[in-house]
């Protein structure tokens, strides 16, 4: 293979480098510094360490200046909606499903990975990506799904706020004012982040410790049958029964904003992208502080259902708990004490709610701003962000407050609402993180592709279970199913173009395509 020079290098490793007059996730100034960003070359020469593929060795001190996106990522794993399958799983399968939630977390885990791939290799997020290579109609098509799931989580997000703010109170505060408080939470986000990136990590960090200490009490105050945990999360059991609870808890676990939110978070960090071996460093250390994320939110949701489990497993409450009467139905369980645990509950709910809400709002300006290619102030975005899910959400809270049942079959709707949307995220991201011209040598293996495309279409399968289950019962009538199969038909034909943008030709600048061919 004939030598490259550093320009030619710099760009295979970052082919999109140079576009510095588009909107871009974090500017200069926002970003951490990490240590040998700015080092010089080695060995005095010009592109010795330009072209060395090594990354440099371990460092603590490192892995700690990237520790953050992947624990502002695992929110999304902890939000309302996530909470109220785990219990749900609980109280009506019992520990049964413990190893489905493992592994659904090991999948989405390997769907973050490549996303924060996507977002190193390239120094560009998701969204952007799609804007330079699917034509207009087919990214304004993605953003609107893309904003679409995005509002549908954060209803949910912020309902439970609102029920936890609610259950705070002493019921003096209705969900719309708790709607209303959580609201405000966009103003917190815009104060911190002007003090640097790392002082809104520490807040999720704030909010995920209370997360974790809150389900933990709750855990320990009911004492789960520790044989019966260790054997449902090593042993695989699925009955008709539970099938249902357990692709709910396999749907919740990816959510489409995320995928976007963690290809530009990981942005965050300063490295020199001309140098493969810091590229590769970055990879692996959002790698390693990816994976304590999720195994941290694997035991945060697997204490939720193991109490619940513990609870509610075989009474005949089981079928009728959710997001709105899990408080209750443990205080008259457990009673009240020192410490009441509907209150424990509530801090737990709360600590999950604000914490989902803010990376919404987070997630929604990538994606306007990359999509569209706004260079809006960032506070006018998170303002448009925040009121395209609030102004709904109110909504729902206003008409829902008197009925539980009806808000369950709203969460209803909006969880195959987001299931829609879960295939316009994976399949833009699987293909874009297997071609050359767009990852260089950053690009996905053989092996890994075959992995990751057998693990989308299985997350895509099972949220397709979810919605011929919930149309089949919801749905009647000539003129409603007919409505339904058109919408499938294009559905299934949009999911079809995109597949086969993948094994098609990018439509990047051709000189990238000269340049990572050039050496084959």
């Amino acid at each position: 293979m004939p030598p490259r020079d550093e320009e030619e290098q710099r760009l295979l490793v970052n082919p999109l480098l140079d576009s510095s007059d588009e909107e871009r996730a974090y500017d200069s100034t926002e970003k951490v510094h990490i240590i040998g960003a700015d080092e010089p070359n080695e060995g005095g020469g010009d592109n010795s360490d330009v072209c060395s593929t090594k990354a440099p060795p371990f460092s603590w001190k490192k892995l700690w200046l990237f520790t953050g996106p992947g624990f502002l990522m695992s929110i999304a794993f902890l939000d309302p909606g996530n909470l109220e399958g785990d219990l749900q799983a609980g109280a009506i399968a019992g520990y049964s499903l413990l190893w489905l939630l493992f592994w659904a977390t090991a999948m989405g885990l390997l769907v973050q990975l490549l996303s924060a791939r996507l977002g190193v290799a390239t120094g560009r997020h998701l969204a952007e990506l799609c804007r330079v290579e699917y034509p207009t109609w087919a990214r304004m098509l993605l953003w609107v799904m893309a904003e679409v799931a995005l509002i549908g989580a954060d209803i949910q997000e912020v309902i439970g706020s609102a029920i936890a703010i609610k259950i705070l109170s002493n019921g003096l505060l209705p969900l719309w004012a708790g709607v209303v408080i959580t609201a405000l939470d966009c103003f917190i986000f815009l104060f911190l982040e002007n003090y640097g990136v790392r002082k809104l990590e520490a807040l999720f960090a704030i909010l995920i410790a209370t997360m974790a200490l809150s389900f933990a009490w709750m855990f320990g105050e009911t004492k789960p049958n520790g044989v019966e945990l260790l054997l449902g999360v090593l042993v695989p059991k699925l009955s008709s029964k539970t099938i249902k609870e357990g692709v709910g808890v396999v749907g919740c676990i990816i959510m489409p904003h995320n995928v976007f939110l963690h290809s530009a978070l990981v942005q965050s960090r300063e490295i020199d992208a001309r140098k493969i071996g810091r590229v590769r460093e970055a990879i692996n250390y959002y790698s390693i502080e990816s994976a304590a994320a999720l195994l941290i939110s694997f035991i945060i949701n697997l204490f939720v259902t193991t109490v619940f489990a513990k609870a509610f497993y075989g009474t005949e409450l089981a079928n009728d708990i959710g997001l709105v009467n899990a408080g209750q139905y443990l205080e008259e369980k457990y009673g009240g004490g020192l410490l009441p645990i509907i209150y424990i509950w509530a801090i737990g709910l709360l600590a999950a709610g604000q914490s989902s809400t803010i990376t919404g709002t987070y997630a929604g300006q990538f994606i306007m701003g990359g999509f569209l290619n706004l260079r809006l102030k960032k506070w006018l975005r998170a303002l448009i962000t925040r009121s395209c899910a609030i102004i709904p959400t109110l909504a729902v809270a206003l008409i829902f407050e008197t009925s539980e049942g009806s808000l369950d079959t709203m969460n209803e709707w909006l969880n195959i609402l987001q299931s829609i949307q879960i295939p316009f995220a994976l399949i833009p991201l699987l293909c874009l993180v297997s071609k050359e011209d767009i990852m260089g040598v950053f690009r996905i293996g053989p092996i890994l592709k075959i992995i990751s495309w057998l693990v989308a279409a299985l997350i895509i399968l099972i949220n397709g279970y979810l919605l011929v289950d919930f149309f089949s019962s919801e749905v009647s009538g000539v003129i409603l199913t007919s409505v339904v199969f058109v919408f499938t038909a294009a559905y299934v034909a949009f999911i079809a173009y995109l597949v086969s943008r993948g094994i098609t030709f990018s439509n990047f600048p051709l000189k990238f395509k000269r340049l990572t061919n050039s050496g084959n």
